[in-house]
């Protein structure tokens, strides 16, 4: 059967067709028919990664971005499909995070977990949103815009109340006050220099005050044994006060005062005969009258003697009367 080079060239045109989108698809990372392990990522925003990006994992390619779909109609979620070179050990918390880079492609970053359970083919990937460099940027930068607008908002108020305030009256204050302040500043340097002057003719008693000072201190110094000495002195004697019985010496004055309390006590009640002395008036009467009548026998004796000792045989007898009252010369006359 003789072929027609119309058939001829129709069927090298298919299979160049075949060909092209075999090595279209190759270039791609995709193959015509769907083989390999496989995960899925669900994102809220792709950040413009394509088939054919990269997958990391430490920095390490484990695949390639297989496919991009919508979920729904309403696009809300991206599903991309991520084609693994071989299989890999994953742990099921494992998160991928699209990193966009405006010098060169997006690519997906997949930080392992420490789950012991490992992802299989067919299984889903947690997800996270990065912002990225620019999106970091943007996020610090908009703060620092809003504050720069604030302050330039406030520093144009301030402007506007200085210009209102520095009218051509208050001008002339302000341009008076700066030359009250050069005359004020003049003042003081003649102040200071009155000042230095001063201290410099007291530079000498101050020179004198250190003189002092230093002979004082190596007085001091030249005296340190002593006073060292005279230290020892004062700590051996505090040791002794410290170890002296100041207890037992109050205790005994203590019974000294208890006992006097009590001998006064009994002085000064009518028990005794030194309380009835002091306290009992016909006491005090009794023993006054029995000094009188000694006294008065005392005196009667020095006069008539020979009414009491006769030493004279033949002697007549004293018949005068005796006496009734002590003599004037009496030591106890009263």
């Amino acid at each position: 059967m003789k072929i027609s080079n119309e058939t001829k060239v129709g069927a090298l045109t298919a299979l160049a067709i075949t060909l092209l989108v075999l090595g279209f698809n190759f270039l791609k990372g995709r193959s015509l028919f769907k083989t390999g392990s496989f995960l899925y990522a669900k994102y809220a925003d792709a950040k413009g990664i394509m088939i054919s990006n990269p997958v990391y994992i430490n920095g390490y390619q484990i695949g390639s971005v297989y496919d991009i779909e919508n979920e729904d109609e309403n696009v809300k979620n991206i599903i991309i499909t991520i084609k693994l070179k071989t299989f890999y050990n994953i742990p099921a918390n494992s998160v991928a995070v699209i990193k966009d880079n405006p010098l060169s492609s997006a690519s997906i970053a997949i930080t392992l977990g420490n789950a012991p359970k490992m992802l299989q083919s067919g299984d889903t990937l947690t997800t996270s949103n990065n912002p990225g460099l620019l999106g970091e940027l943007s996020s610090k930068v908009a703060p620092i815009g809003d504050q720069l607008k604030s302050t330039l908002h406030s520093l144009d108020s301030v402007l506007k109340n200085v210009n209102t305030i520095f009218d051509p009256n208050t001008k002339h204050n302000l341009q008076e006050t700066i030359a009250n302040i050069t005359k004020t500043t003049a003042s003081l340097t003649v102040s200071a220099a009155s000042i230095q002057g001063m201290l410099n003719e007291q530079n000498g008693a101050i020179n004198q005050s250190m003189k002092n000072i230093n002979s004082f201190t190596k007085n001091l110094s030249d005296n340190n044994d002593k006073i060292s000495q005279t230290l020892g002195n004062i700590e051996t004697t505090t040791g002794k006060l410290s170890k002296a019985d100041f207890e037992g010496t109050v205790t005994n004055l203590k019974k000294s005062v208890e006992n006097l309390n009590e001998v006064l006590a009994r002085m000064n009640s009518k028990d005794g005969t030194v309380g009835l002395l002091m306290n009992d008036k016909q006491l005090y009467y009794n023993l006054n009258n029995t000094l009188r009548s000694a006294n008065i026998l005392l005196d009667d004796f020095k006069t008539h003697p020979k009414r009491y000792v006769n030493v004279s045989v033949f002697g007549r007898k004293d018949k005068s009367q005796p006496l009734t009252a002590p003599l004037n010369d009496s030591a106890f006359n009263k």
